[in-house]
């Protein structure tokens, strides 16, 4: 199978979808991998380690659509790309389509068979490929929300581990999953009081004894979170439905109720976010302010940290482009009831039913799709 990677085209993303390991590793299976130039090198990766792995450049994003038949990225298709994808192509890729009506439009119109990274699953039920960046971007939330705290950003002024005689910064992460219990080990090894609220009573113990005591638990209901927000210094949106758009855990009526200055960082943005005040922005422009509450939207923060996340993300997606290279989609699918929850669109069907409440679209399962 010829497997194409394009460079990344959204604003300030500079991670890339295949690192020359992966490429190798495709190209001692026996297939083809085509790259486009420059596609790495916002990660550290030169052309020519890619032609080392035994790669081939191609010159333009035009050449990889047109020639591959299984396209690699990191972030969902911009406008220009999903003009260029096609029937009997395979994209395998974030795509977040819950919140983005245009794109769903436009895969169905293509008619590509579309993979997405978010939702496909593994046997304890995670999502194995969107772990890496959550863990990723979990630990990164503390960091840019220290940032957007400091006075000259708008925030608060306030240092999150406080000093000898001035309390810490209080954090709030709504959400105890992977992304949340990043935030925590980062907010926590700042010096910042942090609180974590969760519906799971199990996950809310997993974290008392993870952290021995060095954060509170808290069980998670609209009042509790209206009550905790009032004192919060920082609120660390890490909340997931896998597929669906991300439910909005803080109203802007409450945005009254935080102090002036206060942050809020949303890490589900990708998924519509959890603030209602929330509105994806980039990492060129990252913060904008609503009602006095600093707002930190980035849709892709991992990207800021590209070469650690490229590495990561090419760890987990590996195995599964390999199966899909080996087997072609439909036995790769067929074979892995986990992979097969990846499946987003094919030939104009939409094969995710989240997406389809979520959008109000007729939807099909996967299993409905492979048993026609």
């Amino acid at each position: 199978m010829k497997i194409g990677c394009p460079r990344e085209i959204k604003p300030q993303e500079f991670r890339v979808g295949l690192t020359p390991a992966a490429a190798a590793e495709a190209i001692g299976h026996g297939h083809q991998v085509l790259v486009e130039t420059g596609a790495g090198l916002g990660a550290g990766f030169e052309d020519e380690d890619y032609l080392a792995a035994g790669a081939q450049m191609a010159p333009d994003a035009g050449a990889v659509f047109a020639e591959a038949e299984l396209i690699v990225k990191v972030k969902e298709p911009q406008p220009a790309e999903r003009a260029m994808l096609r029937r009997g192509q395979v994209l395998f890729t974030y795509l977040h389509l819950a919140p983005d009506p245009a794109q769903t439009r436009d895969l169905l119109e293509s008619g590509v068979t579309a993979i997405a990274y978010e939702t496909v699953t593994d046997a304890r039920g995670g999502l194995p490929l969107l772990a890496p960046m959550s863990e990723v971007a979990g630990r990164l939330a503390p960091q840019v929300g220290a940032w957007a705290l400091q006075k000259a950003n708008g925030g608060r002024g306030v240092l999150l581990g406080g000093v000898p005689g001035v309390r810490p910064a209080n954090v709030l992460i709504i959400g105890g999953g992977v992304v949340g219990a990043a935030a925590a080990r980062v907010a926590v090894g700042m010096g910042a009081h942090v609180t974590v609220v969760d519906r799971s009573l199990p996950r809310l113990s997993w974290l008392d004894d993870t952290f021995m005591g060095k954060l509170t638990t808290q069980h998670a209901s609209a009042a509790a979170t209206a009550e905790l927000i009032q004192r919060a210094d920082m609120v660390v949106g890490a909340v997931l439905v896998p597929g669906a758009a991300a439910p909005k855990l803080v109203s802007r009526a409450q945005l009254a109720t935080m102090p002036r200055g206060a942050v809020l960082v949303d890490v589900a943005i990708d998924q519509g976010g959890c603030f209602e005040t929330s509105r994806a922005t980039t990492h060129q422009d990252p913060i904008y302010e609503v009602d006095g509450v600093i707002h930190y939207c980035v849709a892709n923060m991992p990207g800021a940290v590209a070469r650690t996340s490229t590495q990561a993300l090419g760890n987990a997606t590996l195995p599964f482009l390999l199966a899909l290279a080996n087997k072609g989609w439909r036995r790769a699918l067929a074979e892995d009831l986990h992979l097969r929850a990846g499946l987003a669109t094919h030939e104009g069907r939409l094969t995710s039913p989240p997406v389809g409440e979520a959008l109000g679209l007729a939807s099909i399962t996967p299993d409905e799709l492979l048993a026609r």
